[in-house]
C-alpha cells in the first residue's frame, strides 16, 4: 500500500513540471478543434497482500523508573491514654409484688385494714381476693346516741387474658352498720326516750358480675352485674344491670353501638306515715348508636339514645329520645383544645346507690328512674406548658325526677320509730335545672410533686321544691402529692362545701310548721405522711380534719374532729 502511494505521487510531479512547462510556450493563435470529449477513468486498486515492515534506523527505549521513600523520624510527645468503656447508670426497676396487707389505728377507735392477694393460676389465668374494712367506735362531744359506724367488703374474682380476649367474673359481699344519731338540737327529749331509741341500721349487700373484652371483633365488650340489697328492717331489693358495645368499620369510620338492660325490683321494709306498703320494679331497655367522624384536629362524635322504661307496678311505660353529640378541635395542638357537647340518658335509681350516697336515709324511700333530658356544655382544655394543664368548662342540665334528700318530718308523738325524730332523711323528686361553671388546673412540677385545683359553682332552678335540697352552690377541693425523697413522702387533700339548704317540720303540726333551714359551708383538711423502709415494709399516718372544725356534712349530723391516724404496709409475693 505504501509503494502505490509512492508511485501515486511520482506520476502526479512530473504531470504538474509538464503542465508547467508547457505554460511557458508563448500562445498562438492555433484553433483546437476537439472531435472526442475526455473522459478520465481510475482503474480498479487491488490491495497488496502484504505487511509492511518497520523501516526506522533509531528505537527509543523506555528507562525504568525507579520509586524510593525518604523517610524521616518525626519526634512527639503524645501518648495516648487507656481506652476504658463507659458505664451505663441504670435505673432499678420498682418491684411490683401481687399482694398487700395494711392496717392502721387512730383515735375515735378508728380502723383500718385492707388485703390484696393475686394468684397466678397460669399463665393467662389468675385468682384475686380483696378485703376493705373502715370502721371508728364513734364519741363526737355533745352527741346523745351511739355514733360507731362500719363498713367491710369482701371481693373475689378471676379473671384471664388471652391473645384474642379477655374475661373477668366476680362475687362479692359487703356490710355496714351506721347510726341515725342526728337528733334535732332544739328538740327536747327526755331520757327515758333516749334510752328508747336503737339508732343501728345494718345494710348488708351480695352481688356477682362478669365482664368479657374481645380484642379483633365488631363485638368489643359486655358486662353485667347482680346486687341484691337489705337492711335490718326487711327491706330486699334485686338489681341486675348490663350493657355490650359493637364496633365496626364502614368507609374509614367508626360506628358504635351500646345496648343497655336496666331490671330493680324491690319492697320497702317500712312505710312511716303511710297505710301501704311500697313495692317497685322498673324495666329500662336502651340502644345508643354513635358515629365517629376523625378529621386530622376534628373529633366529631354524632349519637342518639333511645330509652323504654316500663313501671312494672303501675302497668305504665315510657319512651324516651336523647341526644349524645360531643365535638372538640385542637386549635393550638395541645395547649388549646374547645369542645361542646349536648348529651343526654336515663339513670335508674336504686336503694343501693341512695345508701351508699347518704347511709342516714330512712327505709321507705321511693325508688324511681331519673329523666336526664340533656346536658349542653361548652369548654376548653389543654396545657399553659408541659407541667401545667387546663380545663374550664361551663354547662346548662334539664333533669326530670332529680332525687334531693330531704330531712324527715319529727313524728316522734305519731309512732317509735327509730328514725322518726328527725334524725333520718327522705328522698323527694323534682324537675331541676342545673347552671355550673367549673375549672380545673394540674401541675406536675416535676416528678416528684403534682398539684391539682379544681373549683365548681351552681344555681339550681327547682320546679315544685323551695329548695334544691342538700345540694351545695359551690365546691372547690385541692390535691398534692409530694415524693420527698427515696424513702419519704407526703400529700394532702384540702376540699370546701358551701351552703346547702334543708327543711326542719314537725309532722303532727302539719305544713305551716314547715320551714327552710340553711347548713353552713365547711372547709376540711386532710394529709398523709409515709416512710419506705425497702420495697416490702412501709408505715405511714393520716390526718383528717385538721383545723377541727366542727361542721355537719348532713343536717344534725356533726362530723368528728381532728382524726389521727397511723399504721405500716407489708408487701409480699408467696
Amino acid at each position: 500500500m505504501q509503494m502505490f502511494s509512492i508511485k501515486r505521487n511520482l506520476f502526479l510531479s512530473l504531470f504538474l513540471m509538464g503542465g508547467v512547462l508547457f505554460a511557458q510556450d508563448p500562445i498562438d493563435s492555433e484553433t483546437v478543434t476537439v472531435v472526442k470529449p475526455y473522459t478520465p477513468t481510475v482503474k480498479d486498486a487491488n490491495k497488496i497482500k502484504q505487511t509492511p515492515g518497520e523501516a526506522d534506523s533509531v528505537r527509543t527505549e523506555k528507562r525504568p523508573v525507579q520509586y524510593s521513600i525518604f523517610s524521616v523520624p518525626v519526634a512527639s510527645t503524645f501518648t495516648p491514654a487507656k481506652g476504658r468503656a463507659t458505664t451505663v447508670e441504670r435505673e432499678r426497676p420498682v418491684k411490683v409484688y401481687d399482694n398487700y396487707a395494711s392496717l392502721g389505728f387512730g383515735n375515735y377507735g378508728n380502723l383500718l385494714a385492707e388485703f390484696y392477694t393475686n394468684l397466678e393460676v397460669n399463665r393467662t389465668d389468675n385468682f384475686g381476693i380483696y378485703l376493705d374494712h373502715n370502721s371508728s367506735q364513734g364519741g363526737i362531744d355533745g352527741i346523745a346516741l351511739d355514733d360507731k359506724f362500719y363498713d367491710t367488703e369482701l371481693n373475689l374474682s378471676y379473671n384471664s387474658k388471652t391473645r384474642n380476649l379477655g374475661w373477668k367474673t366476680e362475687v362479692g359481699a359487703q356490710h355496714q352498720l351506721f347510726n341515725w344519731y342526728g337528733l334535732p338540737q332544739n328538740a327536747n327529749f327526755s331520757n327515758a326516750e333516749i334510752n328508747a331509741i336503737d339508732p343501728s341500721q345494718n345494710y348488708f349487700s351480695a352481688y356477682a358480675g362478669a365482664e368479657i373484652e374481645l380484642y379483633d371483633s365488631f363485638f368489643d365488650n359486655a358486662r353485667g352485674k347482680f346486687r341484691h340489697t337489705g337492711d335490718s328492717y326487711s327491706t330486699a331489693e334485686n338489681h341486675f344491670d348490663a350493657r355490650g358495645t359493637f364496633e365496626v368499620n364502614i368507609a374509614d369510620e367508626l360506628i358504635t353501638t351500646n345496648i343497655y338492660t336496666d331490671i330493680v325490683n324491690g319492697q320497702m321494709g317500712e312505710q312511716f306515715l303511710a297505710t301501704d306498703s311500697y313495692d317497685y320494679t322498673f324495666m329500662n331497655f336502651g340502644i345508643n348508636p354513635s358515629l365517629l367522624i376523625l378529621r386530622e384536629d376534628l373529633t366529631l362524635n354524632l349519637g342518639v339514645a333511645f330509652f323504654y322504661s316500663q313501671d312494672v307496678e303501675n302497668s305504665d311505660g315510657n319512651f324516651y329520645i336523647y341526644p349524645k353529640v360531643t365535638a372538640s378541635y385542637r386549635l393550638g395542638g395541645d395547649y388549646f383544645t374547645p369542645y361542646a357537647g349536648l348529651e343526654g340518658g336515663l339513670q335508674q335509681n336504686t336503694y343501693y346507690s341512695f345508701i351508699q350516697e347518704n347511709p342516714y336515709v330512712s327505709p321507705n324511700l321511693e325508688i324511681k328512674p331519673t329523666d336526664n333530658e340533656y346536658n349542653a356544655y361548652v369548654g376548653a382544655k389543654g396545657k399553659l406548658s408541659n407541667s401545667i394543664s387546663y380545663n374550664f368548662r361551663t354547662g346548662y342540665e334539664s333533669q326530670f325526677n332529680k332525687p334531693l334528700f330531704r330531712r324527715n318530718a319529727q313524728a316522734n308523738d305519731i309512732t317509735t320509730e327509730n328514725y322518726a325524730y328527725g334524725n333520718s332523711f327522705e328522698v323527694v323528686y323534682d324537675d331541676v335545672k342545673t347552671l355550673s361553671v367549673a375549672g380545673e388546673l394540674n401541675v406536675d412540677v416535676n416528678r416528684n410533686f403534682r398539684l391539682g385545683i379544681n373549683a365548681e359553682y351552681f344555681n339550681y332552678s327547682t320546679e315544685d321544691q323551695v329548695e334544691a335540697w342538700n345540694l351545695p352552690d359551690f365546691k372547690a377541693s385541692l390535691n398534692a402529692d409530694y415524693q420527698i425523697n427515696e424513702k419519704w413522702y407526703t400529700g394532702a387533700n384540702l376540699f370546701y362545701i358551701g351552703e346547702r339548704f334543708d327543711q326542719e317540720r314537725l309532722a303532727s303540726a302539719g305544713d305551716p310548721s314547715m320551714s327552710t333551714i340553711s347548713l353552713d359551708s365547711y372547709f376540711d383538711v386532710n394529709a398523709h405522711l409515709g416512710y419506705r423502709f425497702n420495697d416490702r415494709l412501709s408505715i405511714f399516718a393520716k390526718g383528717s380534719n385538721l383545723l377541727n372544725n366542727d361542721y355537719q356534712r348532713w343536717t344534725n349530723f356533726q362530723v368528728q374532729g381532728l382524726q389521727v391516724l397511723a399504721g405500716a404496709t407489708y408487701k409480699f409475693d408467696f
